[in-house]
C-alpha cells in the first residue's frame, strides 16, 4: 500500500475554520471594507501580542518594512545594511524606501545576520540595519544593537517570519525602532490574502507609518507626505483577529515538533541550532551536503520540502548593481539548506515519516 503523502503545508481553514468564516460575514454585513473598526481593533489586538504599544495595518510585509524605515527618516542616498540570507523582498523594501542595499554575511550556523560581517559592511552612508529574524529565530539583537549604539545607527527588525518570537525574553519588533510584520498565507499568522503590519514602543515613528499607508494624508485630501496606498483591508484585519488567539496555541505545536525533528533527525543531514527558546519556526531547516538528491529522495517517497532561499542576495539579478563583496557563508548555505514540512497542523506520524525518508536516505534505501 502506498503511504500517504506529507505536504509542505496545508492552507485550508481547520479549527479556525468557523471563527474565520464568521469574520467574513460580520464584515461583509458591516457594509465597511477599508479602514474601518475591524482594523483598529486589530492592531490595538496585535499590539498586545505583539508586546508593542502601537501596531499599524499596512497591504503587505514588504511594504511594513519599506514604510517602517520611511518613517524612521531613511531618504535617498543612505545605506541599509541587509542580511544576503533573506527573501528577496526585504532587499526590495530598502529600495522602495529609496534607499541602497548593502548585504552583509551570515552567522555559519543560524543564518541570520552576522555582527561582525554587519559592522565591516559600515560606511560613512550607512545609516540602518535591517535585522531579519530568520525562518523565525531571532538574530542577535544583543550584538547588533551594540553596533548600532556604537555607530549611531537606526535598527528596523524584519519579523515577517517571527510571530510572537522573544528574543532573549524581548518580544522581536520591540528591540529596535519597530518592526514589520506580513501576514502571507503561509505566515504563523496568515491571513487569506496579502496583508502586514508595523509594530513601534515609539508614537511618532507609529503616527507616521499611519499617514505613510494612507496616500500621506493628514486630513481627507490633504496629503502632507508623499505616501503610498497600503492599508489592511477590513476582511483580512477579521480573518486576522479570528485567529489572533489561536496563535500561543499554534505556536506551541510547532515548537514541539521542532523537538521533535530534533530527537529523531541523526546522522549527516543537520538542522539548523536553536540560539534562543524565543524560536517560533515559521520554517524548520535542516542543511545537507546532498541537498538536490535528498529532496529528489523525499519527493519520490511523497514528502514534500521546499528550499528557502536557493539564491543569496549578492547573486540575484535584481541586485547585481548594488553587490560590493561576496559572501561565502551565504553562498554555502544557499547549497545545502532544505525546509521540511512543519505547520500546526502535521501530525507527530508525519514527522516520524519524514525523518524515516530521511534516514533511509542516509542509508541508502528507498522508503515504502
Amino acid at each position: 500500500m502506498t503511504a500517504e503523502s506529507v505536504p509542505f503545508i496545508d492552507l485550508r481553514p481547520g479549527e479556525d475554520d468557523a471563527a474565520v468564516r464568521a469574520a467574513i460575514d460580520r464584515v461583509v454585513a458591516s457594509g465597511w471594507f477599508i479602514l474601518g473598526p475591524e482594523v483598529e481593533t486589530f492592531e490595538a489586538e496585535f499590539a498586545v501580542a505583539s508586546g508593542a504599544a502601537h501596531a499599524v495595518g499596512v497591504g503587505n510585509g514588504t511594504d511594513a518594512i519599506a514604510l517602517l524605515l520611511r518613517a524612521v527618516g531613511i531618504t535617498r542616498g543612505d545605506e541599509v545594511i541587509v542580511p544576503a540570507v533573506t527573501a528577496g523582498y526585504t532587499a526590495l523594501a530598502v529600495l522602495l524606501a529609496g534607499a541602497t542595499p548593502v548585504f552583509a554575511d551570515v552567522d555559519a550556523e543560524t543564518l541570520t545576520l552576522d555582527p561582525a560581517a554587519c559592522e565591516a559592511a559600515i560606511t560613512p552612508r550607512t545609516v540602518a540595519i535591517v535585522a531579519v529574524h530568520l525562518y523565525g529565530q531571532p538574530a542577535d539583537m544583543s550584538a547588533l544593537t551594540a553596533i548600532a549604539a556604537r555607530r549611531a545607527l537606526v535598527i528596523v527588525e524584519d519579523c515577517c517570519q517571527a510571530h510572537l518570537a522573544t528574543c532573549a525574553g524581548t518580544p522581536v519588533g520591540t528591540l529596535g525602532a519597530g518592526g514589520a510584520f506580513s501576514f502571507y498565507p503561509t505566515k504563523n499568522l496568515g491571513a487569506l490574502g496579502d496583508g502586514g503590519a508595523v509594530v513601534s514602543n515609539d508614537s511618532s515613528i507609529a503616527a507616521r507609518v499611519r499617514r505613510l499607508r494612507n496616500g500621506g494624508q493628514i486630513n481627507r485630501y490633504v496629503h502632507g507626505d508623499a505616501g503610498v496606498n497600503s492599508r489592511l483591508d477590513e476582511l483580512q484585519a477579521a480573518v486576522l483577529r479570528s485567529r489572533l488567539p489561536m496563535l500561543p496555541r499554534w505556536t506551541a505545536r510547532r515548537r514541539a515538533l521542532a523537538a521533535t525533528y530534533r530527537r529523531l533527525l541523526t546522522g549527516s543531514v543537520r538542522p539548523l541550532p536553536c540560539r534562543d527558546e524565543g524560536h517560533v519556526y515559521h520554517l524548520f531547516v535542516v542543511r545537507s551536503n546532498e541537498r538536490d538528491v535528498l529532496q529528489q529522495h523525499l519527493s519520490a517517497s511523497r514528502i514534500e520540502t521546499l528550499i528557502h532561499y536557493p539564491i543569496p542576495m549578492t547573486h540575484q539579478p535584481a541586485f547585481e548593481h548594488w553587490k560590493r563583496s561576496e559572501c561565502p557563508l551565504a553562498a554555502c548555505a544557499a547549497r545545502e539548506i532544505l525546509s521540511l514540512p512543519l505547520h500546526q497542523r502535521l501530525t507527530d506520524k508525519d514527522v516520524e515519516r519524514v525523518c524515516l525518508g530521511i534516514d533511509a536516505f542516509q542509508k541508502g534505501h528507498t522508503l515504502a
